[in-house]
């Protein structure tokens, strides 16, 4: 089936998606949701706004809470796992790579600073991590490059 980002009036693909919204995606709100969010919502300004045209490949560790990224990436990118245009690959590393036809574009998220562990309020700072994170400005979450 031939599928164009703007043939379904439905899609929501361009509206800006609150931390609740994330929240309620994911089932809770942490810090790379977020940064998986403002990653995806980049590259789709940026680089390719069709999500029928992209793919996009995560680089983590492969488990939470990095793998959290692609939850975020996709309601930011639209490329998801049912169109199978997303994957996460086992890695050291922490980047996401995506491709439009033949270009390229790579993004690497920003170390993230985390609240010490073991405190009764663990789970509330890395709540407020993460509410920081939405708000602040793409240069200070992740770098970009383009292939």
């Amino acid at each position: 089936m031939n599928h164009a980002a703007g043939g379904c009036r439905y899609t929501g693909i361009n509206r800006d998606y609150s931390i609740e919204d994330l929240a309620a995606f994911h089932g809770h709100l942490g810090p790379y949701i977020v940064m998986g969010y403002r990653i995806g919502r980049y590259v789709r300004q940026h680089f390719c706004s069709d999500p029928f045209q992209m793919k996009g490949t995560v680089f983590c560790k492969g488990v939470p809470p990095q793998s959290c990224l692609a939850d975020g990436i996709q309601i930011g990118s639209g490329c998801t796992l049912g169109k199978r245009n997303i994957e996460i690959i086992a890695s050291g590393e922490i980047l996401c790579e995506f491709a439009c036809g033949e270009r390229k574009m790579v993004l690497k998220p920003r170390q993230i600073s985390f609240p010490p562990q073991g405190s009764d309020n663990y789970s509330l700072l890395i709540e407020k991590l993460a509410e920081d994170m939405y708000g602040m400005p793409d240069s200070e979450l992740f770098t970009t490059g383009t292939g």
